[in-house]
């Protein structure tokens, strides 16, 4: 019988966020949602800013990742992201005031606004305030 696992490391440029074994980890690319399990074909991806969950024996973990790529081969995944937080790290303060920042610059319209910069931001923060709030105590 196949390995149902496989080794799954997130790698940001203040840490190695995750190093362990998965059974299934789901994320956001550039072309739409992706499942990955154990023997998946060779991919290299673009990711955007969402919520990644990761399947393990005792559990689903969940995080906001935010930008990156991801490196699949038959028995490791390795995403290299700007950066990936847990629930309980995320600042929904600064979240809030990231969105409204965001929306402002969108709003605008003026000339000096880069708006796919701000489209970026506004996906950032609306992630973090998603993942923050479903794990709210």
């Amino acid at each position: 019988m196949a390995d149902k696992t496989f080794n799954l490391q997130i790698i940001s440029p203040t840490r190695i966020f995750f190093d362990g074994d998965a059974e299934m980890v789901e994320m956001k690319t550039t072309e739409g949602e992706i499942g990955i399990l154990a023997g998946h074909i060779p991919l290299t991806a673009i990711l955007e800013p969402g919520v990644i969950k990761i399947k393990q024996a005792d559990g689903t973990k969940e995080a906001a990742l935010h930008d990156g790529f991801v490196k699949i081969t038959k028995n490791k995944v390795t995403i290299l992201a700007e950066s990936c937080e847990w629930p309980d790290e995320i600042d929904v303060n600064r979240a809030n005031e990231a969105k409204q920042r965001a929306e402002r610059r969108l709003k605008s319209g003026g000339p000096a606004v880069d708006a796919l910069r701000a489209e970026l931001a506004l996906k950032k923060a609306l992630t973090r305030i998603d993942l923050a709030g479903k794990y709210k105590r």
